[in-house]
């Protein structure tokens, strides 16, 4: 049985400052929870029968709860650990405390710069997770991934694809200085930009490939870096100066007057897609 004490602890979640000192967050519903049940530590599975339906809405951040709230452990690696710069790999690596290292060869890297809303960066992930990208890195001003609507909107693919939160133009500075020292060909980065070129054009040309030392579309989706920017101001002018390949999802016709931009997640999973093509 759950205990009153319990669950006045268990609401407190909803806010960060609680979620980073108890090392727990919430997940709702059956099939998030047995997603997630995969991957993290389970502290205690909370259901309608059991505690009420008045306790479930207050643990609820959703206006129809769906009857089933699970309180999960904090991963062993923390996103605020950011990641540490290492010899021994193209990137950099995570922190000591991590799983695995961070290099090259886990493929594609997804980085985040001032993502605020939660229902995006959960949509974010959820996308990355369907194109086999599985680390994100995170300005330290992105929302934070185990907010409870970031979890719900990840729908489990928090259990598959891990966020790091870090001085992104640090880490990408330290990233391509490191690479230059040891020799090897710079990590192509990508940023999507208004002013930016067509990336059906920069992505499908292949002479692209050549001054990238690039040699084929998989490698391209190896050793490459896109930054999304935040929802509204964009790519920030700190992380901006870093990017070596600005590319823009072009509207249709390209007369046309249309809407000012697109919704970021909406745009992440255009940009993954072409990324991902054969």
């Amino acid at each position: 049985m759950i205990s009153k004490a319990q669950l006045k602890t268990y609401r407190s979640l909803h806010q960060k400052k609680y979620r980073d000192e108890l090392g727990l967050f919430l997940a709702e519903g059956s099939k998030c929870v047995d997603e997630l049940r995969k991957a993290f530590e389970l502290e205690a599975l909370i259901t309608e029968e059991e505690v009420g339906r008045t306790a479930i809405e207050q643990l609820s951040s959703l206006r129809t709860p769906q009857g089933v709230i699970a309180v999960f452990r904090l991963p062993s690696f923390s996103p605020q650990d950011g990641l540490s710069a290492s010899e021994t790999s193209g990137l950099c690596s995570f922190s000591e405390q991590s799983e695995r290292s961070f290099s090259p060869k886990d493929g594609l890297i997804l980085a985040l710069d001032g993502i605020q809303d939660p229902g995006n960066l959960g949509t974010i992930i959820r996308t990355c997770d369907w194109f086999g990208v599985r680390d994100i890195v995170c300005s330290l001003d992105t929302a934070d991934c185990f907010n409870p609507k970031v979890v719900q909107a990840t729908m489990g693919a928090l259990a598959r694809v891990r966020l790091h939160y870090v001085d992104l133009p640090q880490w990408l500075t330290a990233n391509s200085q490191q690479l230059t020292a040891n020799g090897q060909q710079p990590i192509a980065i990508y940023g999507t930009l208004l002013e930016g070129r067509n990336m059906y054009e920069v992505l499908n040309k292949s002479v692209f490939y050549q001054r990238s030392g690039l040699s084929s579309i998989s490698e391209r989706s190896e050793r490459s870096i896109i930054i999304m920017g935040n929802e509204g101001n964009g790519i920030s002018p700190e992380v901006r100066r870093l990017i070596t390949h600005p590319i823009r999802i072009p509207s249709y016709p390209p007369e046309a007057e249309t809407s000012e931009s697109l919704n970021v997640a909406i745009a992440t999973a255009i940009v993954l897609a072409e990324f991902r093509r054969p």
